[in-house]
């Protein structure tokens, strides 16, 4: 009998801030595959016009608001979500914000802000998850990390401190529940055509000749490029990897890229 390693059919996924852009795209990935989704966002309006998107694409998705930086508020949600709609069996930690601010520019309250949510957020809302998967013999945690996990830039101090920290986070993660056959990984997206792309994705803009010549795929990458890892990490393909990062990167941190008058 074959059996589908990739199949999600009865899984249950809760993605957080799954309602536009990279969230959104892994999230379909995972209900196309067979998920049931929880989508999770931290205001109502925005959420109801995701699963609107959902639902014109047959996919079965459930919505719930709460802050994930709130460890009463998760922790409620959690319970409320597993009793009306049932085990989570899949938790995607995608929930973050960015500030682009120089180091000595930036207020302490908003470096602390986006470590809250980029970091904290995945460490509250994992616990919670946790508690449950441990209770039932397994699960799969996929904490969206980024390329600043490995690298710095300019003005993003805050950002790049929080998505280091989650890689470590996710190895800790790994190396406490592994024996719980709980596996946690990360996946690290490069550049991305999104909304919040398009102004800088025109020719002749520096930065969009900047990343295309600085990735050896030579492009930005769309959305659904990023669903093969967040399938492979969620499946039974996966029941043997723990405490990694995939970087959906075209090969970004694979070279240190190239003169620009080189061909």
């Amino acid at each position: 009998m074959s059996v589908n390693l990739f199949d999600l059919t009865g899984k249950i996924a809760l993605v957080t801030g799954g309602v536009h852009g990279l969230g959104m795209a892994m999230a379909k990935g995972l209900g196309n595959a067979g998920a049931t989704l929880v989508i999770n966002n931290n205001t109502s309006d925005t959420l109801e016009k995701a699963l609107e998107e959902y639902k014109a694409e047959d996919l079965h998705a459930h919505g719930y608001v709460f802050d994930v930086t709130d460890d009463t508020a998760v922790e409620e949600a959690i319970a409320k979500i597993e009793a009306e709609v049932g085990p989570i069996d899949i938790l995607v930690n995608n929930a973050g914000i960015i500030k682009r601010t120089p180091i000595v520019e930036m207020e302490t309250k908003d470096f602390e802000l986006v470590v809250k949510v980029d970091l904290v957020g995945p460490f509250i809302v994992s616990k919670y998850v946790a508690k449950n998967m441990i209770k039932r013999g397994g699960g799969k945690i996929i904490n969206i990390c980024s390329m600043m996990s490995e690298l710095g830039r300019d003005s993003v101090s805050a950002y790049a401190a929080a998505k280091g920290g989650l890689k470590m986070l996710t190895r800790s993660m790994a190396t406490e529940w592994a024996k719980y056959n709980i596996q946690t990984n990360g996946i690290g997206p490069g550049y991305f055509a999104t909304s919040q792309t398009a102004p800088i994705r025109v020719d002749g803009h520096p930065f969009n000749e900047f990343i295309i010549g600085r990735t050896p795929a030579a492009r930005w990458g769309n959305p659904e490029d990023l669903q093969g890892a967040a399938i492979f990490l969620s499946s039974k393909a996966s029941d043997f990897v723990n405490g990694h990062v995939v970087y959906v990167d075209g090969g970004i941190l694979a070279t240190i890229g190239k003169p620009s008058n080189e061909n």
